[in-house]
């Protein structure tokens, strides 16, 4: 069974920075994706960035140039480093894995930015 556990979220000023963790544990296959979504109140669930098994990066394009997303392949963690926030980067964010068509969803982190 796969489990993603977060960390990391809490409350900013704008202008300020957090990282998130995301760590998977249990059968994964080594071609995978894994990535960052999130969900403000009454809002779609959107794609904040995504990184492959190889290291290849999508960002959504409000964080382009203001957020990072790296991985430990090894130890099947990923973070998300993000600089400059705004309040509106206030959202659940969502830890995300796929591989073989399956997707996995962590529980979710509040990050709150005040302005």
């Amino acid at each position: 069974q796969v489990q993603l556990v977060e960390s990391g979220g809490g409350l900013v000023q704008a202008g300020g920075s957090l990282r998130l963790s995301c760590a998977a544990s249990g059968s994964i296959f080594f071609d995978n994706v894994m990535g960052w979504y999130r969900q403000a109140p009454g809002q779609q669930r959107e794609l904040v960035a995504a990184i492959t098994s190889t290291g290849r990066t999508n960002y959504g394009d409000p964080v382009q140039g203001r957020f990072t997303i790296s991985r430990d392949g090894a130890k099947n963690t990923v973070f998300l480093q993000m600089n400059s926030l705004k309040p509106e980067d206030t959202a659940i964010y969502y830890c995300h894995l796929r591989f073989l068509r399956a997707n996995y969803w962590g529980q979710g982190t509040q990050v709150t930015v005040s302005s």
